[in-house]
């Protein structure tokens, strides 16, 4: 009975005092309403003490910024509608009229800058002679009286069959590299690591006019590996030689690494080197007197012949591509 009395006594206490909480509670909302109307107590939103509104509308805080302050919700749609009506910066800003010109693949960003000084440039029908000059949407721009744009620029690597050649500038001849990639594209190649018309391998062709002539500098480290097969065994003084430098051209030149194709006869013989100077292999072994039969060359910049059948091309990967830039 004692036990039922102070649990009876308990619970009622416990129902009186919710009551007399919450009687409390509304009590002080009551209060509040009439210090709000006596002006002793701000209306809810306007923050006059300095706190932001944390809750409803637009006023609501959503985070704060990198200084720590506050940022309400309206300030947030705001800055959105803002960015939103916003040009890129690149459209805002405009492109330099050398980098136009040579990302159409007429010449180089330092050539064009020759050209512009020497007013074959027109921009909106008007000579620009005016060096660092932009160029915004929608200009006209015309190199020697023939309109030209940007265009996007385009990597290949091909697998070149014997038998094919990479004309010099202005010569006419048949049965170049450009044929075999004729149904690629309709854009200006590059040739990078020009091969002779005996020679096979691996070459890389682009409308990237300024990454091609800085791959061709002879004094630019181009890593390429050759299978060069010779009219006779080659001999292992001579291997030496080659291994402690030869002089070309007056100068030495450095063999990266030289060696008897695994597997095959002493005629076959892999060589290494890091020069882009052309025909380089074949003047090696004609400064020793033999005779070059065959010079493949099957690395290029770290690319490989696999999967490309001879004859064949294909486009360059997005890693590959960042090696290439890195180089």
């Amino acid at each position: 009975m004692s036990r039922g009395n102070e649990g009876t006594s308990g619970k009622g206490s416990g129902r009186q005092g919710g009551k007399a909480g919450a009687g409390s509670k509304g009590g002080n909302r009551r209060s509040d309403s009439s210090q709000a109307r006596d002006g002793k107590s701000p209306a809810r939103g306007n923050a006059p003490t300095g706190k932001p509104a944390t809750r409803g509308g637009k006023n609501q805080v959503i985070g704060t910024s990198r200084s720590g302050k506050p940022v309400l919700k309206k300030e947030y749609i705001a800055r959105k509608k803002s960015e939103g009506t916003t040009k890129p910066k690149s459209e805002a800003e405009g492109m330099r009229l050398n980098r136009y010109i040579g990302n159409s693949g007429i010449c180089s960003r330092r050539e064009a800058d020759i050209y512009i000084q020497a007013g074959s440039v027109q921009v909106n029908g008007e000579a620009v002679t005016e060096m660092g000059f932009k160029v915004m949407p929608g200009d006209e721009v015309k190199f020697d009286g023939q309109s030209i744009t940007p265009t996007k620029k385009e990597y290949y690597l091909l697998n070149k069959p014997k038998g094919f050649i990479t004309p010099k500038k202005g010569e006419r001849t048949s049965k170049t590299v450009f044929d075999l990639m004729s149904s690629a594209t309709t854009a200006k190649l590059h040739v990078v690591g020009a091969l002779t018309r005996p020679s096979l391998g691996l070459m890389l062709l682009t409308n990237d006019l300024e990454m091609a002539n800085k791959l061709n500098n002879p004094n630019k480290p181009l890593r390429q590996i050759y299978h060069v097969t010779l009219d006779r065994n080659f001999k292992h003084e001579d291997m030496v030689k080659v291994r402690n430098g030869v002089l070309m051209d007056g100068e030495p030149l450095h063999v990266h690494d030289i060696n008897f194709v695994e597997g095959g006869k002493n005629n076959e013989v892999g060589i290494e080197i890091h020069s882009s100077k052309e025909n380089i292999v074949a003047r090696i072994f004609e400064s020793l007197k033999y005779d070059v039969k065959i010079i493949d060359r099957v690395v290029i910049t770290g690319l490989t012949k696999k999967d490309l059948p001879r004859g064949n091309y294909r486009l360059l990967s997005k890693q590959e591509l960042i090696n290439l830039k890195m180089l």
